[in-house]
């Protein structure tokens, strides 16, 4: 027993010495390998060269990724005299030269001793996918998702055994799922059996998105049996997935679109309706909000950098104030003189639009300016396949529900929102119970003018601010407030997603002008069954 004990420790010994063996002969076997590849890269074919580079790849040999990259810098020469390819560097009196597998420093050589490898169309493909395949490894789990996204985009079957042993050593379940999909393409491709290519049918069946379904497609149409039938069911799968998440993405689009219509339509509801009053200048009143967020921005850049970030916060209230002032000294200069007289009305604040349009490109210029989305509106996520919402459509929608609240608890529940609803449906009434209704009319539009100047901070983030900004936004503000009902709040919120996810919906068949030119035809049509829109008012006055 004690003979024993004494040669458990020689045993374990001997154990790790013939490990050790073996693993030293499998690096060396892989460094000759390497080497070998590394020499056949001094072949004048391009051919065998892209070969050289796919097994150069095929290695996984760390020092496999310093050699392909300098290859693409064009740093690797072959020797003339015996065909040995070398990393080079230009030095004094020619270019001194390193091995690519060793790293041992060899002689300095002049130009005319030393063969550039060159590179092809090809080549730098065969490079580029080896380069994909070799950061499979790395120690980063985002670099392994690229190369593996990568490799799927490929579908190289030469890339199976690579991916294999990748899995095999993968710990990242999402970065192992990617790479089990890009072996599911690459077997679809290659020659293996029919049952490995029925599970690979399934797989990427289940990650159904775009790519798998072009996958799928290819192997319907070229292979045969019962691989091409799962292969077409599968596709069809997708198709109809894809479909369906497409269908909610333009309703997405369209909730997004019509909350920035509500955003730009709801002051005009509200000075329209109370008011009776045809703005042409609203849009131009929203091209000041845009513009205050700007101005805002360029203040934080030059003396808070820090905190550009947040400087929506700062332009919100800073454009609701000004453009709430403008509006009001516009009601007090100009509207005020002009109350039942809707066609000079209108003329005016035309007039007044192309005066504040001039303005600003007296102040700004004409061309476009930029406004920097802060960086927690960047980006978007993915819900599945086929659905991704961006951070900055979320943002705004979220923004205009917010205002929208604010504004609906302003006209139901505060005196002010009492003493305008009472304006609105009977002027006379109103008067007579001594509410003054002049100063009911500068506040109403001033609010209705603060609300655009909010809706163009809104808009500063997903269109271009420039002087023509409000331009875009007025005919389709007239008709979300006459098709929901003038001067009705929620009937202004339901035209406005009506018709921002009925643009959407049209967009893809009829194109984005037919599709207004449509939107418009049909809101003409309705307006002639219901003048009053969706959700008329009552009162005394209104009905008469």
């Amino acid at each position: 027993m004690r003979g024993l004990q004494l040669f458990r420790p020689f045993k374990m010994i001997r154990i790790l010495f013939i490990f050790l063996f073996l693993a030293g002969s499998g690096l060396a076997a892989r460094a000759d390998d390497l080497a070998a590849a590394v020499d056949a890269l001094a072949s004048s074919s391009f051919s065998d060269r892209e070969a050289a580079v796919n097994a150069i790849s095929k290695t996984g040999d760390p020092k496999a990724i310093i050699i392909l990259e300098a290859l693409s810098r064009g740093e690797l020469y072959v020797r003339k005299a015996d065909k040995k390819v070398f990393l080079a560097k230009e030095a004094s009196g020619g270019f001194t030269l390193t091995d690519p597998v060793t790293s041992e420093s060899a002689d300095t050589l002049p130009s005319s001793a030393l063969e550039k490898v060159r590179l092809n169309n090809a080549l730098r493909r065969a490079i580029e996918e080896g380069l994909g395949a070799l950061t499979l490894f790395s120690k980063d789990a985002a670099v392994r998702r690229l190369a593996a996204q990568s490799i799927l985009k490929a579908a190289d079957p030469a890339r199976i055994d690579l991916l294999s042993n990748a899995i095999a050593r993968e710990a990242d379940p999402g970065v192992k799922k990617i790479m089990e999909e890009a072996r599911a393409a690459a077997i679809l491709k290659s020659d293996r059996p029919d049952d490995e290519k029925l599970n690979a049918i399934q797989i990427l069946k289940a990650r159904g998105d775009q790519d798998a379904l072009g996958l799928l497609d290819a192997a319907a149409n070229t292979k045969s049996g019962a691989v091409s039938f799962a292969a077409a069911n599968a596709a069809r799968s997708i198709q109809n997935r894809l479909a369906f998440w497409e269908g909610i993405q333009n309703v997405w689009y369209g909730v997004s679109l019509g909350s920035v219509l509500l955003l730009a339509a709801a002051g005009l509801a509200i000075t329209f309706g109370v008011m009776g009053v045809i703005n042409m200048a609203h849009g131009e009143l929203v091209m000041l909000g845009a513009y205050t967020t700007f101005v805002i921005q360029e203040w934080f850049r030059a003396y808070f950098p820090s905190g550009l970030d947040y400087s929506l916060f700062v332009a919100i209230p800073a454009a609701f104030l000004f453009v709430g002032l403008v509006g009001m000294a516009l009601e007090q200069s100009v509207i005020r003189f002009l109350y039942k007289r809707p066609l000079e009305t209108l003329l005016a604040t035309w007039g007044v639009s192309l005066i504040l349009q001039q303005a600003v490109r007296n102040a700004f210029g004409p061309s476009n300016r930029e406004v920097t989305t802060p960086s927690w509106m960047s980006g978007s996520f993915e819900v599945t396949s086929g659905l991704a919402l961006t951070y900055n459509r979320i943002a705004i929608v979220a923004f205009t529900a917010l205002v929208f609240i604010i504004l609906f608890l302003l006209i139901r529940r505060t005196r002010f929102g009492l003493e305008m609803r009472a304006v609105t449906q009977n002027r006379a009434m109103a008067n007579s119970m001594g509410i003054r209704s002049g100063r009911i009319d500068a506040l109403t539009f001033g609010l209705g003018a603060g609300i655009a100047g909010i809706a163009g901070v809104a808009l500063s983030q997903i269109d271009n601010v420039s002087p023509n900004l409000g331009q875009s936004y007025i005919v389709d503000s007239f008709l979300v407030v006459v098709f929901g009902g003038v001067g009705n709040l929620f009937g202004t919120l339901i035209g406005a997603l009506t018709l921002g996810i009925a643009n959407k919906f049209l967009e893809p068949f009829a194109g984005a002008v037919l599709g207004k030119i449509v939107i418009l035809i049909a809101v003409i049509l309705f307006i002639q069954r219901r003048p009053r829109g969706l959700f008329a008012l009552r009162g005394r006055a209104v009905e008469a």
